[in-house]
């Protein structure tokens, strides 16, 4: 039975990855941060199934403590300060979660477990104001934001430990995914969220800043897998991950609102406290390498993602409240 370790297991992409590692028939560690308050309900359904070890990334000994102990076969580095607008504000602990938290990741990795296979979840942020539409695996990176920055960093890093010391380390640089188990403070969830508490009245507007910028949506769940086949390939390579089609957070309202049988125009109210202090305009990916070296290709539809969302958002406030 092969073993993998998760950082972030217990976020959107980690509870996903969990679940397909367990469909593949892997010993599932989840590495977690010590607090006094812990969220697991993104894996409540799945937590007797796999095993939750504390470790940080800001702490060198535990990330060797725990990569020696377990011996994983393949580890994923999901865990960062994820909320590209909380980088401006807590710029100095995004870049030590999220630049520096990979250096130690891969030095713990190198001295404890160097013949495990290592994914390093970089983001499609890294391109900020593009140098090219569609972006590939080459294209110039200009980031836009403290997030950004340090996403470059880890996945340069990443590149570097590969090719210094011969470790099978791949990066995926994933475009936009997303889920109804997405956190509220990002746009898709915040306006599937708000359709719901509209739909249900407990509600009357949803605010929003800039509804004209475009993003390459898709499912977390399909995105995973292509995390899981990375690791599977003979040779180590670094993948654009993405639907290849962009789409307006205009388009995602529109699709919501109607989903729920309602009027947008009525609801929506553009706040300027949402503004971005640097914005990324046009991100669409070039997946052209990943649908043809890994054979994967996205299964849900942005369409069919935002009325999912909206459905779960639904169920889930009916249940919380008996509306």
């Amino acid at each position: 039975m092969k073993k993998a370790l998760v950082t972030g297991i217990t976020g959107q992409d980690g509870s996903y990855l969990a679940e397909h590692l367990l469909a593949q028939g892997y010993q599932v560690f989840g590495m977690v941060r010590r607090a006094s308050t812990e969220n697991f309900e993104r894996i409540a359904a799945i937590q007797d199934r796999i095993t939750l070890e504390q470790a940080d990334l800001l702490d060198q000994p535990s990330l060797i403590d725990i990569m020696g102990r377990i011996q994983p076969d393949e580890i994923y580095n999901l865990a960062a300060m994820s909320f590209v607008p909380t980088s401006w504000s807590q710029p100095v602990l995004t870049g030590e979660f999220t630049a520096l938290g990979v250096t130690r990741m891969l030095e713990a990795y190198r001295h404890a477990c160097p013949k495990a296979r290592f994914y390093q979840a970089s983001s499609s942020e890294m391109y900020g104001k593009v140098r090219e539409v569609p972006q590939t695996e080459t294209t110039p990176f200009y980031p836009r934001s403290p997030y950004g920055v340090a996403k470059v960093y880890g996945h340069y890093l990443t590149v570097n430990y590969r090719e210094s010391y011969n470790l099978f380390a791949v990066s995926g640089i994933l475009f936009n995914h997303e889920s109804p188990r997405r956190g509220k403070e990002f746009v898709t969830r915040k306006i599937s969220d708000g359709v719901a508490r509209i739909k249900l009245g407990l509600a009357t507007e949803l605010r929003m800043g800039n509804t004209d910028a475009c993003r390459d949506w898709g499912f977390a769940g399909d995105y995973v897998r292509a995390m899981w086949m990375m690791l599977q390939q003979t040779q180590p390579d670094d993948y654009v991950i993405g639907t290849g089609i962009a789409h307006s957070v205009k388009e995602f309202i529109e699709i919501a609102f109607d989903h729920a049988g309602l009027d947008w125009k009525k609801h929506v109210v553009h706040d300027p406290r949402f503004m971005r202090p640097a914005e990324v305009d046009h991100l669409l990916a070039d997946n052209s390498k990943a649908r043809r070296v890994l054979g994967w290709q996205p299964e849900i539809s942005f369409e069919t993602l935002a009325r999912m969302m909206v459905d779960a958002d639904i169920a889930r406030l009916r249940h919380a409240t008996r509306v």
